[in-house]
């Protein structure tokens, strides 16, 4: 199993300025940060190679937008969804996922603040 490597602090808050590739570039494969919070979520940064496993969050979306790499998403009872750079996806709450980076895959993901990332 991949270790992962999750940090649910708000990194920035408010009112700074946030260097994504600079935050990119200084982290390895399945690291996740929470860097801001608007209103009620939480906007995370991921830098992912490998798969994660299957989950889902009960109450909550999740949204998914790839930076670079390419970011599959599998959902139960459909296709795969291939995300390239700049595209987006949202997971609906209650829906069995996972994703699944063959690359080193820069994304970014908004959810309900206070979301657990590995699941319910």
């Amino acid at each position: 199993m991949t270790a992962y490597d999750i940090h649910l602090d708000d990194k920035y808050g408010s009112l700074t300025l946030i260097d994504l590739p600079a935050e990119i570039a200084s982290h390895e494969p399945w690291w996740n940060q929470t860097l801001t919070t608007v209103n009620d979520a939480v906007v995370r940064l991921g830098v992912l190679e490998g798969d994660f496993h299957w989950h889902h969050h009960t109450d909550t979306d999740e949204f998914f937008l790839v930076l670079s790499g390419q970011l599959l998403i599998d959902v139960e009872g459909r296709d795969t969804v291939v995300l390239d750079a700049h595209q987006g996806y949202t997971v609906p709450r209650g829906v069995e996922h996972r994703t699944r980076a063959p690359v080193r895959t820069a994304i970014v993901m908004v959810e309900a603040a206070g979301v657990k990332p590995t699941g319910d």
